[in-house]
């Protein structure tokens, strides 16, 4: 094996360990944010590679002081857990096609929620909320020399569908709840460059992931007899947030790599989500209308994801990596996802030079705040059923993987 050969070796291993950390830290990040995107894969030496990967996220978060509208003390608890553990899973196959192209197709979670505070002071905005998704993705790349290294062309493909439900009171004597029931999907699509040089095991990209257009929200309202019963609801066209992400990295000494990313993320584009019934199909769905029964609230602010750290190969079979990571939180007077630092790091174990196991750990902090009114589009106020504060809370997370080159 030439010497060049090794150390784009060497920088790739290193990094790959660097890209577990990235996705816990990142796996709670702001909004409805949990694995994201990833395409590194496609950038793997190997003539055909398969990798796949779970993490375990498991955030601590407390609510306090609890308060119904107009800062009522319902009886019904002023402190709740404010959020569930969850799995991220990742799956891919990346393939040479012919020389210079690369194409990779991948199945991953990208967004999702889950919060089950269950009976408390705020019960009227949530008892359990619970947000699902999943990412098919076909991602290709074409590289040619320039200059010192390679520059590399990306596009690419994907198809989302989301689901979930929203649980809350409706009435309070005698206890009545509802429940929203919701499903969408849609196409979107990536477009990106790279410039590496194996040489130093350097590598910068910048990828853009268009929005994802949901016209077809619809579902169920679920509520009690005396009520109305359940009737079919729509939503009003939304879509899922656009990202533009640089990444970074370098050989910096023998056996040791620095890398970086920073990452911005549309999330603004989610405010409240009107919900109505199918009655009248024709009649128009939006914030504060007339036929509007319901609402998803979110309310969020942009994204933003910095993160930076080191890798160190220590021999043929095993290497580690360390980094921190601080993302920008997206609530900013309503919800409880304030800013989050995170430390991550991990060790790869190569048994022979086609098999790569990986495993990772990480620990942060949740910073403190506090939920209540916030005004929106439209003169529409989030937060007039419930208040909450709460304060600096620990975030854990665990992962592995592995990798297999042919």
């Amino acid at each position: 094996m030439n010497n060049l050969r090794l150390k784009a070796l060497l920088g790739a291993g290193c990094f790959s360990l660097a890209l577990l950390g990235t996705a816990m830290s990142s796996a709670h990040a702001g909004g409805l944010e949990r694995g994201g995107y990833d395409i590194d894969l496609l950038f793997d030496p190997a003539p055909f590679t398969t990798d796949a990967e779970a993490t375990y996220v498991m955030p601590d978060r407390k609510y306090e002081n609890a308060r119904g509208p107009g800062g009522a003390n319902l009886g019904l608890g002023t402190s709740a857990d404010g959020a569930e553990g969850y799995w991220v899973p990742r799956i891919g196959m990346k393939a040479q096609i012919v020389q210079g192209v690369d194409c990779m197709v991948d199945y991953s979670q990208p967004w999702g929620a889950h919060t089950a505070p269950g009976m408390w002071n705020g019960a009227l905005s949530n008892i359990e909320t619970d947000i699902k998704s999943n990412n098919y993705a076909g991602t290709c790349s074409y590289k040619f020399d320039a200059g010192k290294g390679q520059l590399r062309f990306i596009g690419g493909l994907f198809y989302q569908d989301i689901s979930g439900f929203k649980e809350s009171l409706v009435n309070l004597a005698p206890v009545l709840t509802g429940r929203v029931d919701l499903e969408a999907s849609g196409w979107g699509w990536r477009a990106g460059l790279a410039y590496e040089i194996p040489d130093i095991a350097l590598r910068a990209s910048l990828v853009y992931n268009s929005k994802v257009k949901l016209d077809n929200i619809s579902g169920t309202l679920t509520l009690p007899a005396i009520l109305g019963g359940s009737r079919p609801i729509y939503g009003a066209e939304e879509s899922m947030p656009d990202s533009l992400e640089l990444k970074l990295q370098s050989g910096i000494a023998p056996g040791w790599l620095a890398f970086g990313s920073i990452k911005w993320v549309n999330w603004s584009v989610l405010q409240s989500v009107p919900i109505c019934p199918t009655i009248a199909p024709g009649a128009a769905c939006f914030t504060n209308g007339p036929g509007q029964v319901t609402s998803l609230d979110l309310m969020y602010r942009d994204g933003w994801t910095v993160s930076g750290g080191i890798g160190h190969k220590f021999n043929d079979q095993w290497s580690a990596a360390g980094q921190l990571t601080w993302d920008r939180g997206t609530s900013h007077g309503y919800g409880a996802q304030t800013d989050t630092w995170t430390l991550g790091g991990g060790v790869a174990y190569t048994p022979q030079p086609n098999i790569e196991v990986r495993l990772a750990g990480a620990v942060g902090v949740l910073t403190s705040g506090h939920s209540g009114t916030l005004a929106g589009e439209n003169g529409y106020v989030a937060g007039e059923d419930a208040s909450y504060d709460f304060g600096n809370d620990l975030i854990t997370a665990i992962s592995g993987g592995v990798k297999i080159k042919f």
